[in-house]
């Protein structure tokens, strides 16, 4: 490292350290030359991810945007902020996982329905509605009826679990 003092291009380094978030590391160096000490900071090159739209136009992708929507469709529904932000960090790992530079729309707004699907159906059904633009109100139904049908199927599983324990008799004092 080149010491921003004198110029020499050697140096020693006397401290290293981790942020918080764990992408950085900051280090405290020392001049072999003037002594003079000096800071630098080492950072992971973010490779930029590329939403492509359905009309083939490109935008970076934005945790935000994402945050956002949920937001919108979870807007008076028991679901906290730090369970939205939870859902938003799942997906950006998910698409930063599988996806190095360009990812399609499609497949975000399926994966943002797949963990809202999980955590809130009123809230699944309201992104829904806005994300795949349902044409007329059979479409919408027929979503619905996809959603109660897996709904009913959860409670009949837990009315089995039910019937199926014993009871235990109340005991007499």
């Amino acid at each position: 490292m080149k010491c921003p003092y004198c110029g020499y291009k050697e140096d020693k380094v006397i401290d290293s350290r981790s942020s918080a978030e764990g992408n950085s590391v900051r280090r405290r160096r020392e001049c072999l030359k003037c002594e003079k000490r000096f800071t630098t900071y080492e950072h992971i090159e973010q490779i930029p991810l590329l939403v492509v739209k359905k009309d083939g136009r490109r935008e970076a992708f934005e945790r935000n945007k994402i945050l956002s929507g949920i937001v919108k469709a979870c807007e008076k529904r028991p679901v906290s902020l730090k369970m939205m932000e939870s859902l938003v960090t799942s997906i950006e790992r998910a698409v930063m996982r599988k996806y190095e530079k360009e990812i399609p729309a499609s497949v975000v707004g399926e994966l943002v329905m797949e963990k809202l699907a999980g955590v809130d159906e009123v809230a699944y059904v309201r992104f829904a509605s806005v994300y795949r633009q349902f044409k007329d109100v059979n479409q919408f139904m027929n979503e619905l009826q996809e959603i109660l049908g897996k709904g009913v199927k959860k409670e009949s599983k837990a009315l089995r679990k039910m019937q199926s324990k014993p009871r235990s008799k109340p005991q007499g004092n």
